[in-house]
């Protein structure tokens, strides 16, 4: 059983936080979906992937290729995660479920602080979540580094 870990951005941007995140759910062995809603944004953020440091490299793909089984790291707009994704990362408000929160072994949801429809759909998203039994704990980084200040156990 899995929980939803929401992270507020305030001070870095999601090109500089979701390759840490990455980073930190890659050493833990899982393989990742990054779920956003517009194709646009994902193309952009695969760009952003491969203009990480090379030390620093995320080995990813985008959803729709052929080796898609093969990614350790997934970018995709829809629910699919071809690559046995065990830990979902949900930006720009993907919707994720109680079901996968269940099913996964972590589910990120990261939003921008300074967008208040993002805070908005973070809120219901929390509350949704948190409302369907899962566990969840919420991140900011509002003091300049990364601190737990809220924390739901599972029904």
């Amino acid at each position: 059983m899995g929980a939803a870990f929401f992270y507020h951005l305030t001070q870095n941007p999601i090109e500089v936080t979701l390759p840490l995140i990455l980073g930190k759910a890659r050493g833990a062995g899982w393989k990742i979906v990054v779920r956003g809603n517009e194709a646009g944004r994902i193309d952009w953020l695969d760009q952003k992937l491969w203009q990480g440091a090379e030390d620093d490299f995320l080995p990813h793909g985008q959803a729709g290729g052929e080796h898609d089984a093969l990614q350790p790291i997934l970018l995709t707009t829809t629910r699919d995660a071809p690559n046995g994704a065990s830990c979902i990362m949900a930006i720009d408000g993907a919707e994720v479920t109680p079901e996968e929160v269940q099913e996964a072994d972590r589910v990120c949801i990261l939003f921008d602080g300074h967008d208040p429809e993002a805070l908005d759909a973070a809120r219901a998203q929390w509350k949704a979540l948190t409302g369907s039994g899962c566990a969840a704990q919420y991140w900011s980084e509002e003091s300049g580094r990364w601190e737990k200040n809220a924390e739901t156990s599972a029904d």
